[in-house]
């Protein structure tokens, strides 16, 4: 029995049938795809927030999604990874989803790695050992300062003070998760450097102080006597002037620093007049260090203080100060509000 032969001209036919089939069975999902491509995603909630980890891929972002509430099909977010060609472009960090957006809109977010920052703030008056236990105690940030000592900390970060207190700007800082610590240790020392460059190229002539470091150990006692932020100037005038005329600055912050751990929240008399490097009683002009990281307020008051004749100040006990030319005005504002009116 002999074989049927078929035509070039039938095989050929036949061929372009199946061609065009496949174009349209292509069209057709691509049309679909598009569809589904572009269509809202349902949100459980009006926005949630998403982890991607390093290295994540597109179905585990998928789930990352589906855990927080985004109805996402996770073969259709593979498909459209790839057919945008992100697969090997998506960022890790924190994202925000929305209700309205899209497939399309989550993967151009996943690709510019336009995350959610983290923040964290210092405060103005805190210590260096308070900055780095924040830092350590922050999820979003990577310790790799924990295991440096000092030194090593500040060659890190570009540093060359033999002393880190007072150096790093108090300020809050944006970053993204998984971090170093060290990044906002670099900040911040740039930016109080900065601030402080700024001051002492701006300051009052004829301070009592000779570099911007002892203008940076002023501002950090301006920075713990101030209690209202409208007095600072008046306070670093006062220590300018006790600067100016050689007496000591008798001020507590300065001793209850040089205490340490040793300090209870009770200063007391045994602790003005035992002598440390640190305790202004028994020591004249400024202490070795800073005492705390001063911000940029307390710095500009230091190296532009307000011009006044008064020597002493005390506190009124509602956040203000009562300031004196002379030590028998300043008893008596003592005894007033620091004795209940006792002489």
């Amino acid at each position: 029995m002999s074989a049927v032969r078929r035509s070039p001209s039938s095989q050929q036919g036949r061929l372009l049938v199946a061609a065009i089939a496949l174009v349209l069975v292509a069209a057709l999902g691509a049309a679909a795809l598009r569809y589904l491509y572009e269509r809202p995603l349902a949100l459980r909630e009006e926005r949630v927030e998403i982890v991607v980890g390093a290295g994540s891929s597109a179905r585990a972002i998928a789930q990352a999604m589906r855990d927080a509430g985004v109805e996402v099909n996770a073969d259709l977010f593979v498909a459209a990874a790839r057919f945008s060609e992100a697969t090997r472009r998506l960022r890790a960090g924190r994202y925000e989803i929305t209700r309205g957006m899209r497939i399309a809109d989550v993967i151009d977010r996943l690709v510019r790695g336009d995350t959610l920052k983290e923040r964290i703030t210092i405060v103005e008056g805190s210590t260096f050992r308070e900055m780095r236990a924040a830092l350590a105690a922050h999820p979003g940030l990577r310790p790799d300062s924990g295991k440096l000592d000092e030194a090593q900390l500040l060659a890190a970060v570009g540093a060359g003070e033999a002393q880190p207190e007072g150096l790093f700007a108090p300020d809050t800082y944006l970053f993204d998760a998984g971090s170093s610590d060290l990044d906002i240790l670099r900040q911040a020392y740039r930016a109080q450097q900065a601030r402080l460059a700024q001051a002492w190229q701006a300051r009052a002539a004829s301070l009592p102080l000779n570099s911007p470091y002892e203008a940076l150990i002023l501002a950090s006692i301006v920075e713990k006597e101030t209690g209202q932020a409208a007095e600072r100037g008046r306070i670093a005038g006062v220590f300018v002037n006790r600067l100016r005329s050689g007496m000591p600055l008798q001020t507590d912050p300065t001793v209850i620093y040089g205490l340490g751990e040793k300090f209870d929240g009770n200063l007391r008399k045994r602790d003005l007049t035992a002598d440390t490097p640190y305790n202004t009683y028994t020591r004249g002009g400024l202490p070795p260090t800073p005492i705390a990281l001063p911000g940029q307020a307390s710095i500009e008051a230091a190296l532009r203080p307000e011009p006044t004749r008064a020597l002493y100040f005390v506190a009124r006990g509602d956040g203000t100060s009562q300031f004196s030319e002379s030590l028998a005005e300043h008893n008596r504002a003592v005894a007033r509000y620091q004795l209940g009116g006792r002489p």
